[in-house]
């Protein structure tokens, strides 16, 4: 009890300390502070206890492992199942495309409590996930945040294509828009893409500021479908 106690203390300390610094967080800092019980998680282990280049480096050397067919498979026991069930430090913030083939922690051979990954279709930066992602790395402490765009996204596609679409898919696509120039190939839009998600990342003032107090380290990858290699394009 007195762990996740300290643990809500330390998060509000750290939200209304990041709000006196970063103009326009203030109403975000209170909100979690002072009525998010989710706030209410008791550390892990240290695993985020590393800087941004060493966060990225962990990420890049798990996807090595697992084009070269080595994957360790690191905490994935039971034990780690019940260690992290009492709070998370997750190393990294992962904005992914939700296709059933970019699986992040397959791909970067990590486990429970490794990674806070958000995904949805054409990874798009949303306010709902950029708020996702504030929470990631502002109160869990993640160190680096990657956007990954792939190989043969069909949501990019579709938005070159331009046919009308039923439902709110139309809503992925408009989202999408801005990261189309002419004559693109497909491969260059979706690294476009994935650009466009981290300049809407770094507008917020929350994740902003962890990058400008080197707290954070936010880059692209492309994940290339046919060879399960992660490309660092941004």
């Amino acid at each position: 009890m007195r762990g996740i106690e300290n643990n809500l203390n330390v998060s509000r300390r750290n939200l209304l300390k990041f709000g006196a610094v970063a103009a326009g967080t203030a109403a975000l800092t209170v909100g979690l502070g002072t009525k998010a019980n989710w706030l209410k998680e008791k550390p892990a282990i240290a695993g985020n206890n590393i800087t941004p280049d060493e966060a990225l480096n962990q990420l890049l050397e798990g996807n090595k492992r697992f084009i070269e067919n080595k994957r360790k498979n690191p905490n994935q026991s039971m034990g780690r199942i019940q260690e992290v069930a009492q709070g998370q430090t997750p190393f990294a913030a992962i904005l992914s495309c939700a296709d059933s083939r970019v699986p992040s922690e397959i791909i970067f051979d990590q486990g429970f409590g490794d990674l806070f990954v958000v995904r949805n279709a054409g990874n798009i930066a949303t306010p709902e996930e950029i708020g996702s992602l504030e929470f990631g790395t502002l109160v869990l402490g993640a160190k680096v945040l990657m956007v990954i765009g792939h190989k043969n996204c069909g949501a990019v596609q579709a938005t070159i294509d331009g046919n009308a679409v039923p439902g709110k898919i139309g809503s992925i696509l408009d989202a999408i828009k801005p990261a189309i120039k002419m004559n693109q190939t497909l491969e260059e839009s979706i690294i476009s893409n994935v650009k466009l998600g981290i300049s809407r990342l770094q507008a917020s003032p929350v994740i902003s500021q962890l990058i400008k107090e080197a707290k954070l380290k936010i880059v692209g990858g492309y994940y290339n479908l046919d060879t399960g290699m992660v490309k660092v394009v941004a």
